[in-house]
């Protein structure tokens, strides 16, 4: 097993890890101006073997660019993700105090309006639902309430991990690590795995609150994990990025919805993984403007986050040596008021 992907007991959280990412949030809480002279790159990933090296030559070429890109031909049925989105709109729909049975810790479990950005520092108008494979004892709906629940969102998990893992092995390839690096990082058969799948829903716009600028349907941030896959239904926009070299004039460009692609923005821990090659860039929904749709926005998102026991160590070395569990409890505290 390569060095940068071994356990460490010895590597523990330490307030000087000089963790930038945590603090230029603040500075992207304005509107900004929206511009369309940006491209999110469209990436196929049909006969994947034979055709790695030019596509992991082409993500690269697009994540280095702006972080963002989206693939097609993945591997993951349309009505595969028709049945989990079915699922997460039917999960939304139970009664509160059913979903506050199955509270949020750790990334496993229900929360509503408790995550703060710093770039804003207001609550997100939204509720979410994570599931993290080893956490979930006791958080997962009945049979009685949701039948079928658990088997349908393990089962689109596990899709999501494999495309994912196959998007970073072709970063592995790139960054001179081995192809299997990045998979062994993130090994689902281990009580340290902490990847996780969200499903989101955003609330309906309130007609008396629809002019206040001040809320948004998620605040200005960068992703915690390595990799995110973004599933977005047709319709329900409001997904905008903004990568780091226009952060300061705030330039931000929308990636409509689309049926047939998945969305995937490199995040914070790759980005120190690559000694800063890959760019983490800034991210959010915005809220509709008056003469948009208005109602609810679901979406879900797999974020891939190495095991808590890997050490994130990048090639170069040019950032200490820090355990993936300690890196995400730095992020979640920042990000969570109360968890």
């Amino acid at each position: 097993m390569n060095s940068h992907a071994t356990a460490s007991s010895t590597v523990s959280a330490n307030p000087d890890y000089g963790m930038d990412e945590l603090r230029k949030e603040s500075r992207m809480g304005d509107l900004g101006v929206e511009t369309t002279a940006r491209e999110v790159r469209r990436i196929d990933l049909s006969n994947f073997e034979q055709r790695k090296a030019q596509i992991a030559d082409e993500l690269w070429n697009a994540a280095v660019d702006i972080g963002f890109f989206q693939v097609y031909n993945h591997g993951i049925s349309q009505q595969a993700i028709q049945d989990a989105f079915a699922m997460t709109e039917r999960f939304f729909d139970l009664p509160p105090e059913t979903k506050a049975l199955r509270p949020l810790n750790r990334n496993a479990g229900w929360e509503s309006k408790t995550q703060v950005r710093p770039s804003v520092r207001t609550a997100d108008q939204k509720e979410s639902y994570q599931i993290t494979r080893p956490r979930m004892q006791g958080l997962w709906p009945t049979d009685d309430e949701l039948p079928a629940f658990q088997s349908t969102m393990l089962g689109f998990e596990s899709k999501c991990w494999q495309v994912g893992m196959q998007i970073l092995s072709c970063f592995a390839y790139k960054l001179g690590f081995d192809a299997d690096f990045f998979t062994r990082a993130h090994d689902p058969s281990k009580d340290a795995y902490q990847s996780t799948l969200r499903m989101l829903h955003y609330f309906a716009v309130d007609p008396a609150l629809k002019d206040q600028l001040g809320l948004w349907r998620a605040g200005a941030h960068t992703d915690f994990d390595c990799l995110t896959l973004l599933f977005q239904q047709k319709g329900q926009g409001g997904l905008q990025v903004c990568p780091g070299k226009e952060a300061d004039a705030q330039q931000w460009t929308s990636i409509e919805p689309a049926d047939d692609v998945i969305t995937c923005n490199i995040g914070d821990m790759l980005m120190r993984w690559s000694d800063d090659q890959l760019p983490s860039n800034f991210h959010r929904v915005k809220n509709p403007l008056p003469h948009e749709y208005q109602g609810p926005r679901y979406s879900l998102a797999f974020f891939c986050q190495a095991n808590m026991d890997v050490t994130i160590e990048g090639p170069g070395k040019k950032y200490p040596p820090i355990s993936a569990d300690d890196y995400l409890r730095q992020r979640i505290a920042a990000n969570f008021a109360k968890y």
